[in-house]
Order: structure tokens, then sequence, then C-alpha cells
């Protein structure tokens, strides 16, 4: 990589030679900039993360604030301990699970609920310090990890179509959003604009796009002006140290402990190989270097978050908006836990901008991360069609884990009913066996 040499100031010396900008050829400028457009994509936690706890009857103001706080810690952790480009925060999918299934479904009560992130989160570092982990990743076919690249631009391209209402799901018929709709409106007039920025690459195009999409939604009455912008945090002692670890130590609940591991590994791997492939960081055989890292401060994470009162927080699939940006090393993440950090005191802020506004960069993102389709050996039809079922199911389940999970397990079935069993390494035989139970638990 180009080196680009840094002014002549101690500081800004420090922040180089710790974070290696000029090794990885950015600035400190351009890794902040990446920083908060990070942030404004993935801000919409902050008020999804309480609506969805609020369902399972946990404090909503404590709920905020714990997510404010853990996203802020955890980034910058992530940032300065890995120099990588993601973001942290509860993870979309567990969060529902939670809620909706297991407390509001009548399962168990939250406390318990949370006991279960807690235990996945051990278990989560347990294999991480075994290396486990970094073993799966590495036996992952290489094909495999780029279709991976490719599901995850159509996953967070498909979240950017639903948080902008360009895609309408109406008694299980998907159908595009009414060009009535203001929200619709907005949301196509920001892609183009977005487009237009990033294709006649103005620096900052992504963040640019968000900031006037967000200010076109005044007239739209989309987007909300608070009478304030200051608010004191609330306490946390609602849920914080609340979880009944005990309880959830049943025999009975494995299963339900097993769906919350498989999801939110399986989605960490996929963010931390989509994000990275976009980012250029991967090397010649698709594997993260030092890998076992961020997946460390992911373990540690769940289990620091489900003592707060959080669910698994886990690495952020919208660190792609960031990675577009220019961001290339942890500064990026850094700079999105400060941002998090100003939101404690500075929430009403969060809520100005609209998912429409955020939902164009997404879809943008994600159409880039799937040129990594290039990559993937289309003359061989054993590698082929693995990978072609790996997107396919994570863009039709709405799941990037079921994608993945599936995606490997066709893998090992093609090669075996084809002869070629002796392509197949002992590692991916044995992950096998845990996502058929996977399934079977679904």
């Amino acid at each position: 990589m180009k080196n680009i040499k840094p002014k002549n100031n101690s500081v800004l010396s420090a922040i180089d030679s710790y974070f290696k900008l000029s090794y990885y050829n950015t600035t400190v400028s351009t890794e902040i900039t990446a920083g908060i457009t990070t942030f404004m994509t993935m801000a919409y936690i902050l008020i999804v993360q309480p609506l969805f706890m609020s369902a399972a009857g946990m404090d909503v103001r404590a709920v905020t604030i714990v997510t404010a706080i853990l996203s802020a810690l955890f980034s910058i952790v992530m940032g300065l301990y890995t120099n990588r480009p993601f973001a942290m925060a509860p993870a979309m999918g567990g969060n529902a699970f939670f809620a909706y299934t297991l407390v509001a479904g009548g399962v168990v009560d939250w406390q318990t609920a949370m006991g279960m992130v807690f235990l996945s989160g051990v278990g989560f570092l347990l294999l991480t310090i075994f290396g486990l982990r970094g073993l799966i990743v590495e036996a992952i076919p290489k094909n495999l990890k780029f279709a991976i690249g490719v599901a995850v631009g159509f996953f967070i391209a498909m979240v950017g179509f639903k948080n902008g209402q360009l895609m309408v799901i109406n008694n299980g018929t998907i159908s595009m959003g009414s060009i009535s709709n203001p929200n619709t409106i907005l949301a196509l007039i920001g892609l183009f604009i977005t487009i237009a920025l990033v294709l006649n690459k103005v620096k900052g195009g992504v963040l640019i796009g968000i900031v006037v999409t967000t200010l076109l939604g005044i007239p739209f009455g989309i987007t909300q002006i608070p009478e304030s912008f200051f608010s004191l945090p609330p306490s946390i002692e609602p849920i914080f140290l609340k979880l009944n670890i005990l309880g959830a130590l049943k025999f009975g609940f494995l299963p339900l402990i097993f769906t919350f591991f498989v999801g939110d590994f399986f989605c960490t791997l996929g963010t931390l190989l989509g994000v990275s492939a976009q980012a250029g960081l991967l090397d010649e055989n698709g594997n993260l270097p030092e890998v076992d890292k961020p997946f460390l401060v992911d373990s540690i994470a769940t289990i620091v978050g489900a003592l707060f009162g959080s669910t698994t927080i886990t690495t952020f699939l919208e660190s792609a908006a960031g990675v577009e940006e220019g961001g290339r090393t942890g500064l990026t993440a850094v700079s999105t836990g400060l941002c998090f950090i100003f939101t404690i005191f500075l929430t009403p802020i969060v809520y100005i901008i609209p998912s429409a506004a955020t939902a164009p960069a997404l879809i943008f993102i994600g159409i880039l991360m799937m040129t990594s389709i290039k990559f993937i050996d289309m003359e061989d039809m054993t590698e082929f069609v693995p990978a072609v079922i790996t997107i396919m199911f994570t863009v039709f389940t709405d799941n990037m884990a079921t994608g993945m999970s599936m995606g490997i397990i066709s893998h090992v079935i093609i090669k075996i009913l084809t002869g070629r069993y002796r392509e197949l390494n002992l590692p991916v035989l044995i992950l096998t066996l845990p996502l058929l139970g996977y399934f079977i638990l679904l």
C-alpha cells in the first residue's frame, strides 16, 4: 500500500503510527468522516433496540442509554485493539428472537433470557481462546467466503429497501412501495443523490448524501426537529446486573442458547468477511488476518452486554458505510464510538435522521459489495452452486446465519454426491453436524 506522510505534528504522527494510517493509504480526516458515516447509518439501533426490549417488559430509557454506552465502548475497543473499521452494537435478529420469541412468547422472563445471552457469550469466548473460531473461518471454502460477501451485499441492500419503504410485505406478498408515500419518494431521491456523489468521486459522498436527504425530509414532513437537543441520561439500574444465569442453566434451554450462538456467530463472520472484502483486507485465500482479535472483542462484548442488560453485541453490518467512505483502520471504529458517547447526552439528535435518509446509503453500499461475485468460480458447478445457495437463502429467508449455514451444508452434500468428497476438509465436515442441528431446532 502507498504511504501518505502525515504533517509534522506530534499528535498526528502518533495517531498515524498507532493506526498505521500511512500503510493503509488513509488520513485522520478520512477515518473520522468514515466513522461519522458509519454512526449515521447505524444510529437507528438507539431507537429500534429500546422498541424491541419494551416488548420484553424492559425499561425503555435504561435500554436506550445502555445501547449507547455499549456501542460506544466496544466500537472504541474494537478500533484500538484490532485496528479494523468495525463498529459494534446490539445485533438485529437476536434482539427480536429475545423479545418476541422468548419473552413475549411466554417461554421465559427477560432476566432468564439475558442469562442465555450471557452463556452464549461465554461459549464464544471459549471457542475464541482455543482458536476454534479462527479455524472454522479458515476451513470455509474460498468460494463460499466470496459468496458470503455477495450475500451480505444483498442483505444490507434489502435492509435499505425496507427502511426506505421501497419494499413492502403484505400477507406474504412483496411489492414496491407506493410512489405516493413520502418516505419512498425521499428514499429514491436520496439514492440517486448518493449514487451521483459517489460515482463523481465527491469526498464524503455517502455522508453528504445522508445529510442532504435528511434536510430534504423537512419539507416532506419526515425529518422532525426536536424541541431540545440536550438530555440528561437516565439510570440504568432497572436492567443492570438483573440477568438470571442460574435460571438459564437448564438442559431444556440448550437449544435456545444454541440458537443465539449460531445466529450471532455466522452474522458476525458474515459481516467481518463481507466488510473486509470491501475494504481489501482479506488475503489471497479470502481470510482476514488476525481474525481472532475481532472475535475476542465480539465475545467479550456479548458477555459484558448481558451484564448491563443488552442482547448480543456484534460487529455491525453498517460498518460497510464507513469503509465506502475510505475507512480502513481502527480510527474509523473509534470515531463511531465517540459519536455514540455524544448521544448519551444528545439523544434527541439521533431522532433527526430518518430511516429514509440512511436507506439510500445502505442500498448503494450493498450494490458495491455484490461486485465480489466476480471472484466466485463459475466453471466448477460443485463450487458455484453452494455459493449461489448461500446468497439465495440469505436473501429469501432474510437471515445471514441461515444462508451461510445452508451454504456450508450444501457444499458438503454436493461434494459427496459428486464423488469429490476428498476435497472436503475435516473441520467443515465436523461443522456440518451442529449446523444440521441448528436447522432441526429452528
